[in-house]
């Protein structure tokens, strides 16, 4: 029996405080909340114990302090089973940190700190754990990072794919021409391609990338463009509580999808769930399911590939 595949995630590491409320304050003034999450966050890191709920072999390269914080991030990571070996920690620099606030329709409010302390320096990353992963995933939060991690990963004849969400427009240019595979969030595709719907924007990010490039919508799922045409799978209906990571579960389920060898559609539809799902629980990353919710929810649920 083949081991299932090996991925190397890379980028952002935050423990989030996390609040719900019954509604976004609309200005300044006191907000009582109904319940509170701290979580060990970041897309990356969301992304890795995602897949490594999902069956995958995960590995997490990212920064963070020597403190309190970063014992409990390493803790809760490692609890998930992601390999933390290239976890790296600097004396002296606070662990990144943010305040997320939710609501009840799911919405949130975000606001990270990250130390400057911190650097950008990416030449301790070790290249040969990289080269032997089936995949690697990075996101735009340590660039210098995950230009490292998708030229090794490329040039190694891997899937280097990239988390593609809010941000400056020029560093997701610069990363996607390094990647494999680009998942854009709508807003990031909207606002590289300059379009004003997903589907247009894949058609013009298709033209401007020599990679695979796809685009999240939500409810509205992934549209991606195979064989110069652009299709769209949804996601199946959930009633939704926490967005919050609903995104990094996609990228993770999707790039381990990929890894395995899964067509686009069923990795498409495979994400789409994982994604689902975790929005019905509060906590961001904590409502990422395991592969069994995944495939039985799948199994009760039509979501066809349609040519958009």
């Amino acid at each position: 029996m083949s081991l299932p595949p090996r991925i190397v995630f890379a980028g952002a590491a935050t423990v989030d405080l996390i609040f719900k409320v019954e509604a976004l304050p609309p200005g300044p003034g006191k907000v009582l909340p109904t319940a509170l999450a701290q979580v060990a966050h970041g897309m990356a890191t969301s992304a890795a114990t995602a897949a490594a709920r999902l069956g995958g072999r995960c590995a997490l390269i990212t920064r963070i302090g020597d403190d309190m914080m970063g014992d409990r991030f390493l803790a809760e990571v490692e609890a998930e089973g992601v390999d933390c070996r290239q976890v790296r920690r600097f004396e002296g620099v606070a662990t990144p940190l943010s305040a997320v606030i939710v609501d009840q329709r799911g919405e949130r409010l975000i606001v990270p700190y990250y130390d400057p302390a911190l650097g950008a320096d990416p030449d301790w990353i070790d290249a040969e754990a990289i080269a032997a992963a089936d995949a690697v995933q990075v996101d735009i939060r340590w660039p210098e990072g995950a230009a490292r991690v998708l030229d090794i990963a490329k040039a190694a004849g891997k899937i280097a794919l990239l988390d593609a969400d809010v941000g400056p427009s020029q560093t997701i240019v610069e990363l996607a021409r390094r990647a494999t595979h680009v998942v854009f969030s709508e807003p990031a595709a909207l606002a590289v391609s300059g379009c004003e719907t997903i589907v247009e924007a894949v058609r013009a990010l298709t033209q401007s990338f020599d990679a695979f490039i796809a685009v999240t919508g939500g409810e509205q799922g992934c549209f991606w463009a195979e064989g110069g045409r652009v299709f769209q799978r949804r996601a199946p209906e959930v009633e939704a509580v926490d967005t919050l990571a609903a995104g990094d579960v996609f990228h993770g389920a999707f790039t381990l999808a990929l890894a395995e060898g899964q067509s686009i559609a069923d990795a498409a539809s495979f994400a789409n769930t994982a994604a689902a799902i975790s929005c019905t629980v509060f906590g961001g990353r904590l409502g990422a399911p395991g592969r069994a919710a995944v495939e039985e929810l799948m199994a009760r649920t039509t979501t066809p590939v349609i040519a958009a």
